[in-house]
């Protein structure tokens, strides 16, 4: 198969929708544009894959990049700096700024701010308020608009959207399937009391798995009032597993690497406050009941939740400790490690970190190593042992708790439209990440 390419990938294995083959990858102004035996192609430039394994970008769908507001924990420039050196080619980013991203006009500074400064891809999940209700049919249509995202708990001043009649209106309102933090804040509220001085251990007392599952349930019973589709962000219960096998119609489920590799019984000597967020990682029966969920395939995507903050907030006594932790850079090399234990195929790794938010969100051209889609790419080398340390942290943050964590699967490549952005651990392309585009939201010339 011959013709003319700005880049060749050779020698890899490469994770298409057929499975697993070996193949070169031929790239045309930032696409896909041959899958095959390409020794006879001319290329600017070709790359040398041998004994490594191509997959789709990873998009990791929950991340808070913290800009505007709170640029002291994290940017846009360098929280898409971390992803792409942790093999992430896209992110969708939280609205929970200062100001929060809840109008045109800070839809439309998030976009200006990360255009050519970002590494990578981006889309920006617009928040929902009892203000904003009326905007949320043109909001969420707007390019670089992941959808609405919904804080049923855990958020501040208008975010939060706690009861049932403004969750029936911001539902009846929208069209596009839309995110939501699900904990009941009238429970959390009445169980305040529960949380110990310097104790981060009664965070998941207090923040209990009867709050996420009230919650999962008011919200899927207001989908279904409306007729609209859920995605139920970061799950920690077992509990909220078994209901929403009976719902799967209307949610879709994500969960983060925290929770399928963190246990408050196991780890929290260790990690005490730096491990907090919301919900909370819970006991090892949680834990496993979640590897469950994703075995059984009632999962669909997996998001990182990556929330940082500094070391010395995060070290203050409990609970004025915030929640939340750096992970975007730590989603690909913790989960292949997984892959690597025998918890995972890597082909259900590419479902969930590709294929399932191509699914569910409907990006364009993005989620699958195939003809005519964008040319991005997670390039692993899933024998390579190395140690995840926070010197290797590029979030302003600075730390992880997976730090000296010895996995087994590193990313070596991350290739956004072609562009060859982060190799063997170093930037050698400068930001220029792009809007992702939705199918739902595409832009009409009529």
């Amino acid at each position: 198969m011959a013709g003319s390419f700005d880049t060749v990938f050779t020698g890899a294995t490469v994770v298409t929708p057929n499975g697993r083959e070996e193949a070169d990858i031929g790239v045309r102004d930032g696409r896909i544009a041959a899958i095959g035996a390409l020794s006879g192609a001319v290329a600017s430039e070709t790359i040398d894959c041998r004994g490594l394994h191509i997959l789709p970008g990873v998009v990791d769908s929950q991340v808070h990049f913290r800009e505007p507001g709170l640029e002291h924990k994290e940017d846009l420039e360098t929280g898409a700096r971390a992803a792409v050196l942790g093999g992430v080619t896209g992110v969708f980013e939280m609205p929970n700024t200062a100001p929060t991203t809840t109008t045109v006009e800070t839809l439309a500074d998030k976009i200006d701010r990360a255009t050519g400064r970002m590494s990578c891809d981006f889309a920006f999940w617009v928040g929902a308020t009892a203000e904003n209700i009326d905007a949320l049919p043109g909001l969420e249509k707007r390019p670089g608009a992941a959808g609405i995202k919904i804080f049923m708990g855990s958020s501040t001043g208008t975010l939060l959207v706690e009861d049932d009649p403004t969750l029936d209106r911001v539902m009846r309102a929208i069209s596009r399937r839309c995110a939501v933090h699900a904990e009941d804040e009238p429970r959390l509220r009445e169980r305040k009391d529960l949380r110990v001085e310097g104790d981060p251990t009664s965070h998941p007392v207090w923040r209990d798995p009867e709050a996420a599952l009230l919650a999962t349930r008011r919200l899927v019973g207001a989908a279904r009032k409306a007729g609209r589709r859920v995605h139920v962000l970061h799950i920690s219960t077992a509990e909220e597993m078994d209901y929403l096998v009976d719902h799967k119609d209307v949610a879709t489920l994500e969960v983060t690497p925290n929770h399928l590799t963190l246990a408050i019984d196991e780890d929290s000597e260790r990690l005490g406050s730096l491990m907090q967020m919301n919900p909370p990682v819970r006991d090892s029966s949680h834990r496993e009941r979640i590897w469950q969920a994703v075995r059984d395939g009632l999962v669909d995507v997996l998001g990182s939740d990556h929330a940082p903050h500094t070391l010395e907030e995060k070290t203050a006594a409990y609970p004025a400790s915030p929640s939340g932790m750096p992970g975007v850079q730590t989603l690909v090399p913790v989960m292949l490690d997984h892959v690597a234990q025998g918890r995972l195929s890597l082909e259900r790794f590419v479902d969930l970190t590709s294929a399932g938010p191509q699914r569910i969100f409907g990006m364009s051209r993005k989620g699958r190593i195939a003809l005519g889609y964008d040319a991005d790419f997670t390039i692993v080398d899933l024998k390579r042992r190395e140690t995840i340390t926070n010197d290797w942290i590029a979030t302003k943050a600075g730390w992880s708790p997976y730090d000296g964590k010895t996995v087994t699967g590193w990313p070596v490549g991350t290739i956004v439209r072609g562009i060859r952005v982060m190799w063997q651990g170093e930037l050698v392309s400068p930001g220029q990440g792009a809007p992702i585009g939705f199918v739902e939201a595409l832009p009409h010339s009529g």
